[in-house]
């Protein structure tokens, strides 16, 4: 954990807004400081009407990936809370691999086993033959209830609430916001990561994992690692001040 001075200081000069927002980084299958930061979320905003906005990567790395999408597809029973869900790299690879078996040894590679594990499927004893992979696809299939799919493949790739805009990974600096591709915002890190020019938004996005949030001109990456760190964090946005807060 850091200090509370240096955190807080990752947000000075950021715009606020007439809504309250709270922005949550990379959750890759901790369930556990998910549950903790919508806590502290929701002691936060003390009955405020608020939205959520989770930026991605779901599942993967993390022990709970099932658990953790169970949680958000199932939205929130309370009327005071809009809950916009994004979708990240490892929700698209997911799918994909639902889709072409071919990808298992990559995608196991990058966190696809413990997803597996967390619907009980067991990966393939050879996991770097394609080939071995087709199986498993099938027992995921079987397995992975169909809400949980429908979720994965409504996911948004961006929320625009300007001044603010919401994605994944990230944009390309050299095309206008109408440009982007999904592909960019789901897997870009430079030339965006070392921009610290004027952008059509301030960018507010996971992907990029660090030990503390990571601050340019007009981006602030909120990833920081929670699958290894043990660390979740928010950014809350409204008429003060933005600040950060973690689990």
């Amino acid at each position: 954990m850091f200090g509370f001075g240096g955190l807080q200081s990752k947000t000075r000069n950021m715009p606020t807004h007439d809504q309250l927002i709270y922005a949550v980084g990379d959750v890759h299958g901790r369930a556990d400081l998910l549950n903790k930061l919508l806590t502290k979320i929701d002691k936060d905003r003390a009955g405020k009407p608020a939205e959520i906005i989770l930026l991605g990567d779901y599942v993967d790395r993390g022990p709970s990936s099932r658990e953790v999408i169970e949680k958000l597809a199932s939205g929130s029973a309370d009327g005071t809370i809009k809950l916009t869900c994004l979708r990240g790299n490892h929700e698209h690879t997911l799918l994909t691999f639902l889709a072409d078996h071919t990808i298992g040894p990559e995608w196991g590679k990058y966190g696809g086993v413990e997803t597996l594990a967390s619907y009980g499927v067991s990966p393939p004893r050879k996991r770097t033959r394609a080939e071995d992979w087709e199986a498993c696809q099938q027992a995921l299939k079987a397995a992975i209830p169909e809400h949980h799919i429908a979720f994965l493949e409504n996911l948004p790739v961006m929320a625009d609430r300007n001044p603010y805009l919401f994605v994944h990974a990230g944009i390309d600096p050299d095309q206008p916001l109408a440009e982007q591709s999904s592909k960019t915002m789901l897997w870009i890190r430079e030339p965006f990561l070392s921009f610290n020019g004027r952008l059509e938004r301030f960018v507010v996005h996971g992907h990029s994992a660090d030990k503390k949030p990571t601050r340019k001109r007009y981006r602030i990456g909120i990833d920081t690692g929670a699958y290894i760190t043990n660390t979740l964090t928010a950014l809350r946005i409204g008429k003060g001040r933005p600040r950060l807060i973690q689990s």
